[in-house]
């Protein structure tokens, strides 16, 4: 029996542990940053996911993994950075699905909009229930809304810095 990515993503966040900028994930390491706020997890085998103070980020807490195989955000920024080689990795939201191995991107949760921005290597991007999927390359971003379609943009140098600054980027 095949499972959609939309129960996928519902059991996924049943299982997440609520990691929010206050609060850590067992298998990573916190740093918090001042300016401007944000935390930073370093997690094993490569894996660095850097919130936004005030994201709404969901890391499973599963002892039997080295490191998480993904995370849920229901809002705000986390840049991701999977270090090549170090396997797979899939950030969820209510709008889209961003999987990857080995690179370094950002996802940015809006109340009807998750937009994400590719850093270094490719991002698939898709819907929440799978359909649609998009692959982006460094310098790319896609929106995904309901009602627009999912298509593979650059973005301008604006929308790329104000977004990278949020990171102190």
């Amino acid at each position: 029996m095949k499972t959609s990515p939309l129960l996928f993503l519902l059991a996924f966040s049943a299982l997440a542990v609520a990691v929010s900028a206050r609060a850590a994930d067992a298998s990573c390491k916190r740093e918090d940053l001042p300016d401007p706020p944000r935390v930073v997890y370093r997690c094993s085998n490569g894996l660095v996911l850097e919130a936004e103070a005030a994201a709404s980020l969901r890391i499973p807490d599963r002892p039997e993994q080295a490191r998480p195989a993904g995370a849920t955000i229901t809002g705000k920024a986390v840049l991701i950075d999977v270090r090549p080689g170090s396997g797979a990795f899939q950030i969820l939201t209510p709008q889209a699905i961003a999987a990857v191995r080995g690179t370094a991107y950002i996802v940015d949760v809006a109340a009807e909009t998750t937009s994400v921005f590719v850093l270094r290597g490719a991002v698939a991007v898709s819907r929440a229930d799978g359909s649609e999927t998009v692959v982006l390359q460094p310098g790319q971003g896609a929106d995904v809304s309901p009602g627009r379609p999912v298509a593979a943009v650059v973005w301008g140098r604006e929308r790329a810095e104000k977004l990278l600054s949020r990171f102190a980027r």
